[in-house]
């Protein structure tokens, strides 16, 4: 069973709302996370590497202004709608939707104030905490009055985190979250020495605006060919990859299964994903750039954390044969990703 304590971690500016932070501390025997009221940020979490040592491994800020400050969405729950809409549109019954354009000429994780920029209210649970949140009709552009639980819990090694929502009318929805990773701890240079593998036969090629073209292409033969492990710093030399912010077609069916596995050898740290999304967007931190002063007074340059991002296709809204990431009242969006935490 896991431990919850509860603290004050700053007041928000009068220019976002004001209101009271609080960060909750879940801890069990190998694995502590400190989760925000802000956004259902993780902004720490601590797991044992070979040695039984303890290692913060995810990028963040030790204090609330640098969360208040533009930064890309380090350990937030995304949405309305994670990822990329093209140009910030899509019709739904004959409707056009404009959306804010915040990532050039797309609208990305729900806009220019998404449920990683508001308070939260937060339920404390015997092994977690619940967030709750009423995202009203219109906000950002999206139609119908949203319920949506965002619910933490830690069982040993083992992070669960279960999406729940319910609309009042028909709307898009994909929730994810946004932690970047570095197995190493936060703060280590690169990524480099990290070994992924993904377990997914195909992936969607994007535009240079990082929308998908529609293809589903196959793995076999590519440098997306993840489902045996790769490290990745060698990897990407060996296909002159600049990184990757790809979505990764995961097995049908809502049941929880394996879809990637990250393991840093020096360390022996491991990371497991399971999830019952459709989809899992590897991203490699391309756009960090150093500029940005982290924990402890960290650096975070390029390819200094990775993303498994579990979550609807990019786009979906507006490519049919893609799944349909649609919620009509009376339904429940309902999913939950796993991070399993272990050495090797």
């Amino acid at each position: 069973m896991a431990e919850v304590k509860r603290e004050n971690f700053g007041h928000m500016p009068m220019e976002d709302g004001g209101g009271e932070v609080e960060k909750f501390v879940l801890q069990s025997d190998s694995v502590r996370v400190e989760i925000l009221s802000l956004g259902c940020i993780i902004a720490a979490l601590e797991t044992r590497d070979r040695a039984k040592q303890f290692a913060d491994i995810v990028l963040g800020f030790d204090t609330l202004e640098g969360y208040t400050r533009k930064h890309p969405f380090f350990g937030a729950v995304v949405g309305r709608v994670a990822n990329r809409i093209a140009k910030g549109k899509f019709t739904m019954d004959g409707k056009e939707y404009q959306l804010f354009l915040n990532n050039g000429p797309n609208s990305l994780h729900g806009g220019a104030r998404g449920f990683d920029k508001v308070l939260w209210s937060p339920q404390i649970l015997p092994n977690g905490v619940c967030f709750y949140r009423l995202s009203p009709d219109g906000e950002e552009g999206y139609p119908g009055e949203l319920k949506v639980w965002v619910t933490y819990t830690l069982n040993g090694s083992e992070l669960a985190i279960n999406y729940r929502a319910q609309t009042s009318k028909k709307t898009p929805i994909s929730l994810t979250n946004h932690a970047y990773f570095n197995l190493a701890g936060q703060g280590s240079p690169d990524i480099y020495d990290h070994e992924i593998s993904i377990e997914a036969d195909s992936y969607l090629p994007v535009d240079d605006t990082k929308i998908p073209t529609g293809e589903v292409a196959a793995v076999q033969g590519t440098g997306f060919d993840l489902r045996q492990p790769v490290q990745l710093g060698k990897h990407l030399k060996q296909f002159h990859l600049d990184g990757f912010d790809h979505n990764f077609c995961l097995p049908l069916g809502r049941a929880r299964r394996l879809v990637a596995r990250a393991h840093h050898p020096p360390s022996g740290r491991t990371m497991e994903v399971h999830t019952t999304q459709p989809g899992l967007q590897f991203y490699t931190g391309n756009n960090l750039d150093g500029s940005l002063k982290g924990k402890g007074a960290a650096t975070y340059p390029k390819h200094s954390a990775f993303c498994l991002e579990t979550q609807n296709w990019p786009d979906a809204v507006n490519k049919p044969h893609f799944p349909s990431p649609l919620l009509l009242p009376g339904e429940e969006y309902n999913h939950t990703t796993w991070l399993c935490f272990g050495t090797a």
